[in-house]
């Protein structure tokens, strides 16, 4: 049975005095105590062993160091709406001033950023490092920017995504063939696993868990962290590391809550991000070793698989896609950095 979802928020810091700031650093609610409560959101379990919620606590905690009238809640697993209810509210300057997700779900908002999750694209943890901390990465915030959602900071996910299924196995990759397998709702990710021979089927993040409880799913494509954190090792037996997808993080902050801030405010933000950003990255790996152990311990199979087919078909899928996206620019930017 899984455990009930959570849905108060975590106050990690200082009492909630809800969310946003005025310049003069006061809350947006008001007090007068010089506080600055900032509503963090994101869509994960409240478990910092996954990525999203270590972030999150990593930037309220760095936050509150730095300056101790930053006031970081964090609101975990969905608490505030979904993703993309959560960036749309930001644009608008309501609901959370800061989240933190994969890059996905950002093609709504600038598709050419749909670059960063093409499969098979990235070598590396240090290529994805040398692509969003030089140009690239400043290019993709500036085109976020203009949507109103400002970048703090781009943060490693915790390993690759791989494929985990309920009964059948996937051995080889004709396996795969016609199963049923999660995929996040977007056109890139769809095209991804179609690529890859399976029945790609969107569905709300919410609701994986009782879809491969139900059948209603032959499995989903994540990594091991968060198979761990949400606890869905309880409901699949296998995990085939294909290693198909990598998923760059972003901090991102509401442009119309940013611009209330004090630029003192606004710089001890960014570090709170670059530090929030760097513990991350020092955690990746071993998380992703720590989370593979703890699933073989819980039972799960893992299964080795000749990706080189995927591979293969993934270059031209890379140009069809960026292609469509007017990011062609951008996607020889990131091959030619994946050699120092």
């Amino acid at each position: 049975m899984r455990l009930p979802r959570l849905f108060p928020p975590l106050i990690l810091l200082l009492a909630l005095v809800g969310g946003g700031c005025g310049k003069s650093g006061k809350s947006a609610g008001g007090g007068g105590d010089g506080k600055v409560n900032i509503r963090f959101a994101h869509a994960h379990a409240p478990d910092t062993n996954a990525e999203l919620h270590f972030g999150a606590v990593s930037f309220a905690e760095a936050a509150a160091a730095l300056d101790p009238r930053l006031a970081v809640s964090v609101y975990p697993q969905g608490t505030l709406g979904s993703e993309r209810e959560v960036y749309e509210g930001m644009q608008l300057g309501s609901g959370a001033a800061c989240t933190i997700s994969g890059t996905a779900i950002l093609n709504n908002f600038d598709q050419r950023i749909g670059v960063l999750d093409l499969p098979y694209l990235w070598k590396d943890y240090d290529h994805v490092h040398r692509v969003m901390d030089g140009e690239v990465g400043r290019e993709m915030a500036a085109g976020l920017e203009r949507q109103g959602l400002i970048i703090l900071a781009w943060l490693d996910g915790w390993g690759w995504r791989n494929l985990i299924t309920t009964q059948k196995p996937v051995l080889k990759p004709e396996d795969l063939r016609g199963m049923k397998i999660r995929t996040i709702p977007t056109p890139i990710y769809l095209a991804a696993l179609g690529m890859m021979g399976a029945n790609p089927t969107p569905m709300a993040y919410g609701e994986i868990y009782t879809g491969l409880q139900t059948g209603v799913i032959d499995g989903f494509e994540q990594a091991a962290a968060i198979v761990q954190a949400e606890r869905f090792y309880e409901v699949t037996k296998h995990v085939t590391l294909s290693h198909h997808l990598y998923g760059v993080l972003v901090i991102c902050y509401s442009q119309a809550q940013w611009n209330q801030l004090s630029p003192a405010d606004q710089a001890t933000l960014r570090r709170a991000a670059e530090t929030a950003r760097d513990q991350g990255r020092a955690r990746a790996q071993v998380r992703v070793d720590e989370a593979m152990q703890f699933l073989r311990e819980k039972g799960m199979q893992f299964h080795e698989i000749d990706t080189s087919g995927w591979e293969q078909a993934a270059v031209a899928l890379q140009d069809k896609l960026a292609a469509e996206l007017g990011a062609m620019d951008i996607l020889q930017k990131i091959r030619q950095a994946a050699q120092p």
